[in-house]
């Protein structure tokens, strides 16, 4: 009766019954006692109520009649609906609908005003959602609608701000999540929520590490100029109050910004070395991390690396940092697929996968949906494309995809790899207009790729000039930006256009530099190709078994096959001077080795390669006078020419 009265009347029938309320605990024999649980709850509801500002006031007098008339409609239609059903089948509706009525995301949401513990659950609940499984967190636009509802009661709602600019993070949305950032810190100062268990500090504590997320969210857009004011901002309230652990932060967050520049290594040496001091393992296990990485691109030895990464472990497990024992492993097959050890890759990959996560979940959520998982599964796909198993990689994309949807923070790293694998298929194939329309949308995630593999288009479509000048443009910038691994697959594309145009003298010294990068940087595999690529222009046997082996351990099956088949040319080569015997030896193990080629090309389908290990085997089979063969091979090689013709190319002019 009171709350009709209080629905149906005005704004002071609400004001009344607190006043009422009130009264009850007066008087010698007060109606409710003060420690009784119901009068604990109603000075709980009185304090709340005292609280609220004249707006809140009146939004909450509005959601009163709004909640009073819903059920009031709802009383109406159960009423009717009562009437024309009888009480057995009434239990039997209500029955079935508990048990067999799906849950939907209108249900998951929040619909209508929410209590301030219904909506710190909800908000807490999406927040772990976005951290540990994207995929279950409502859609962007979904949580986005929900959360300018719970604003829209309580816009001084401090945690809501927060969570609505990790929503904005997760579509790339600048200028929402800048925007909800400022409010998120303006709220937290404004409702005191800081300076009550920090004192005075806590507005001083909520000033810097404000401009300190500002800074890293500006660095994480590529605004670096903005980054750079907002952090000396943040150095400087930090410095006036004193603030060490904040002041380290600041340091990471300099270096990040310096390494944009030039290398500073000096700066992250210290960073770790303070972040020991104040006991702060975290942030100094993630300077370890970016140190060995910095140290694994100047080409440091690798025993070395994987010494500082085992200490930098020794940390995480003895505080239970389970993000940065994944970050730890995804680095350590990261290292191992620079250097060209892609077995010792595929080990760590395996080791992070088959790991279970530190952290407790929920049940029914999906463990360990970071950044670490993504690099990992990527270069997984990226290692079983390359040995051939196409079928396995686009198993492994497919999951990445349902894991990490086109809209996540971590989506662009496999649509990278997605579309570099599907370059390589369709190069291997022949198909360069597939190719080619590639090209943009891997130019559109990264840069650098995207030119290599158009320089890459040009050359195999015999457009010489364009491809040197595009291949020029690129050594100059990644000599500028010290990108060593594709400076020296840049020289070795060189190095091809120049033996393709017959200028071997000329590719001569563009591969000894090439080597000397590889061998300065450690870059094993880079390094036996570069050999592989020697020996073709030399043609000699000596120099090739330098680099068999590397190539035959851990490199890709079109590699494997490409050695074997420039094994076998240099046979022939060195054969020219055997007595008639051993001519004929030699010439059989060439074969062999030929078939072995073909047997590599055929497991990626390129068909370039087959078709020229078919005309030599056909050359080879005619010096020793096996007609039979002969003509096999000729039919094969005719029918695969006539698919691919050679646009008047002489054919065998390319190591690869």
């Amino acid at each position: 009766f009171r709350l009709k009265l209080m629905a149906e009347g005005e704004l002071k029938d609400m004001e009344q019954f607190f006043d009422d309320l009130s009264d009850s605990f007066s008087g010698t024999e007060p109606e409710v006692h003060k420690t009784s649980v119901v009068g604990l709850f109603l000075r709980h509801m009185i304090l709340a109520y005292n609280k609220l500002s004249f707006s809140q006031v009146y939004k909450l007098y509005t959601a009163l009649q709004q909640y009073f008339q819903k059920d009031e409609k709802e009383n109406g239609a159960d009423e009717n609906e009562m009437e024309l059903t009888s009480p057995e089948e009434l239990d039997g509706k209500m029955e079935k609908e508990e048990l067999d009525g799906p849950l939907r995301e209108e249900e998951i949401a929040c619909s209508g005003p929410l209590s301030q513990k219904q909506a710190e659950y909800f908000l807490s609940q999406q927040a772990s959602l976005l951290k540990n499984d994207e995929t279950k967190a409502l859609a962007p636009a979904s949580l986005q609608k929900e959360l300018n509802n719970l604003l829209k009661f309580n816009p001084d709602f401090a945690e809501a701000h927060y969570l609505s600019y990790l929503n904005s993070l997760r579509v790339q949305d600048v200028f929402s999540s800048t925007h909800s950032l400022l409010h998120y810190f303006d709220r937290l100062i404004l409702t005191g929520a800081e300076s009550k268990s920090n004192g005075d500090e806590g507005y001083g504590r909520s000033l810097r590490y404000a401009a300190l997320n500002l800074a890293a969210l500006h660095c994480r857009f590529g605004h670096y100029q903005q980054a750079e004011l907002a952090l000396q901002e943040a150095i400087r309230i930090a410095q006036e109050s004193n603030d060490h652990v904040c002041l380290q932060h600041c340091l990471s967050w300099l270096y990040i910004l310096e390494q944009k520049i030039f290398d500073s290594c000096v700066l992250l040496e210290h960073s770790v070395n303070k972040s020991l001091h104040f006991g702060l393992p975290y942030l100094a296990s993630l300077g370890i991390q970016s140190l060995v990485q910095q140290r694994a691109f100047a080409g440091k030895a690798a025993n070395k690396l994987m010494d500082a990464l085992k200490d930098s472990d020794l940390l995480h497990w003895k505080h239970s940092l389970s993000e940065l024992i994944d970050i730890s492993i995804a680095q350590k097959t990261a290292i191992w697929r620079l250097y060209g050890r892609s077995t010792m890759a595929l080990q760590q990959a395996q080791t992070l996968l088959s790991m279970n996560s530190l952290e407790a979940v929920n049940v029914g959520v999906q463990q360990n949906n970071t950044e670490s998982f993504a690099v990992v599964l990527c270069h997984l796909a990226e290692l079983h494309a390359e040995q051939g198993y196409f079928a396995a990689a686009s198993e492994i994309l497919k999951h990445l995809k349902e894991r990490f949807p086109p809209n996540s923070q971590h989506a662009q790293l496999w649509m990278l790899f997605d579309q570099k694998i599907q370059f390589e298929r369709a190069m291997n194939d022949g198909r360069y207009h597939v190719a080619d329309s590639l090209v943009a949308g891997i130019t559109a995630l990264n840069s650098i790729e995207g030119v290599y593999r158009k320089a890459i288009v040009l050359k195999a479509q015999n457009q010489m000039s364009e491809a040197h000048k595009l291949l020029q443009k690129l050594l100059i910038h990644c000599q500028k930006i010290k990108n060593t691994e594709m400076v020296i697959s840049v020289l070795l594309s060189i190095a091809e256009l120049y033996w393709r145009s017959s200028c071997h003298t000329i590719a001569l010294p563009v591969l000894l530099q090439a080597l000397a990068l590889a061998r300065e940087y450690s870059l094993q595999y880079l390094a036996s190709e570069t050999v592989l690529n020697l020996a073709f222009s030399q043609v000699a046997l000596n120099i090739l078994h330098m680099a068999i082996e590397p190539v035959l351990a851990h490199g890709a099956v079109l590699d494997k096959g490409c050695a074997m088949f420039l094994v076998a040319k240099c046979q022939v080569a060195s054969a020219a001077s055997y007595t008639p015997q051993k001519k004929t030896e030699a010439l059989e193990s060439a074969i062999l080795n030929l078939n072995e080629a073909k047997t590599y090309f055929a497991k990626v389908d390129c068909k370039e390669q087959l078709r020229d290990v078919l005309y030599f085997q056909a050359r080879l089979f005619h010096t020793l006078g096996k007609t039979q063969e002969r003509n096999k091979c000729a039919m094969l090689f005719r029918q695969l020419h006539q698919e691919l013709p050679a646009h008047g190319v002489p054919l065998i002019n390319a190591f690869k």
